[in-house]
């Protein structure tokens, strides 16, 4: 029986959890043998003990076999430690090197790029998820004087990067046009991004089937928002990950309809999360966008081998954006409960929906 470890967090994320409890419950109702827990771990947790996530909390939450997060983010601490400790601590020490971000046109309407014939825009953008910038090497020097110097040191492995290209060749051959964009700055990064741009080369010769191509970062943002249509999945590393896939959300309607994934495929460890703030200024006001949870759940459904409920899900998510069954940002006028129990109806019954 697949076990689900729910970590609901700060701001709107207890609120945008509970329309996901909600799918749960409405899965368990058909037979889908699913059980959860919710775990406490927050701002309130960080502040009232000192950690975020204890030794004997992270212990629990290896053993399940999904967690999802709802957010994290508190404005009694504006460093963000708690989140850093919570979702970091996971991705490293959870070794969960992709960082998996669809990007899929639910609604013209609600693209950026709308009135343009986009017709289906539908790529995945990979993310290397546990080196760059991001393991925090670095320092400062005569902090707050005027000769402060302050570094962060970007680490690249040829362990981590050729697993994270090898994943996403493989993706790319699973295609139905078998495309890949790679993309890096080794114009500029002699040594991370030279790195990353020779094993890209070398692993071309062994996917002869994938139309690989390589991209500078800088310009496959551009061609990202010239024509998002010719894209089926992106690779790269972490610090340029982070920037693509919020492009690539925003090109899809906004953070409020982006889910991601954060994966081992090898050990099967997995943590799932809007990639949203934490919103505390709309915290309790019923105003949030469950539908990058509810998207992100489907993604969870997938890796939990319910693969045609996660299909179903978005769909429900799909019709409903289109039927105006949403949140005021999205230009509807259903709270979020409302919302999701929107999507609950239509993952349900379908066009029957009550």
């Amino acid at each position: 029986m697949p076990r689900i470890a729910l970590l609901p967090g700060d701001g709107i994320g207890p609120e945008v959890t509970a329309e996901v409890v909600k799918v749960l419950e409405a899965l368990r109702s058909r037979g889908i043998p699913l059980e959860w827990e919710v775990f406490g771990s927050s701002a309130d947790t960080y502040l009232t003990t000192g950690s975020a996530l204890p030794e004997d909390v992270f212990q629990r939450l290896s053993a399940y076999d999904a967690i999802f997060a709802g957010a994290f983010g508190d404005p009694r601490i504006p460093d963000s430690a708690h989140a850093r400790e919570i979702l970091l601590g996971l991705r490293f020490r959870l070794d969960l090197y992709v960082n998996l971000r669809p990007v899929r046109l639910l609604c013209e309407e609600h693209t950026p790029l709308r009135n343009r014939g986009l017709g289906d825009v539908e790529f995945l953008i990979l993310r290397e998820n546990t080196e760059g910038p991001y393991v925090g090497a670095g320092g400062g020097f005569k902090t707050g004087t005027p000769d402060e110097v302050a570094t962060d040191i970007s680490l690249a492995t040829r362990r981590g990067v050729e697993r994270i290209l090898r994943f996403a060749f493989a993706a790319a051959a699973s295609k139905p046009r078998r495309r890949l964009a790679m993309a890096d700055k080794h114009n500029a990064l002699r040594h991370t991004s030279g790195l990353w741009f020779r094993l890209f080369k070398a692993l071309k010769e062994e996917y002869p089937e994938v139309d690989a191509r390589h991209y500078f970062a800088d310009n496959l943002a551009c061609q990202m928002v010239l024509d998002p249509t010719q894209f089926e999945v992106i690779v790269t590393d972490n610090l340029f990950g982070d920037l693509l896939s919020d492009l690539g959300a925003a090109l899809a309607g906004g953070l409020g309809l982006a889910p991601s994934a954060n994966l081992n495929p090898e050990t099967g460890k997995a943590l799932f999360e809007p990639v949203h703030g934490s919103a505390p200024d709309l915290a309790g006001r019923e105003s949030a966008n469950p539908s990058a949870a509810l998207l992100s759940a489907a993604l969870m459904l997938d890796h939990l081998r319910c693969a045609d409920w996660g299909s179903r899900l978005r769909e429900a998510v799909r019709a409903c954006l289109r039927a105006g069954r949403t949140t005021r940002d999205l230009g509807g006028v259903l709270s979020t409960s409302a919302a999701g129990d929107a999507v609950v109806r239509e993952l349900l019954y379908g066009a029957d929906s009550p």
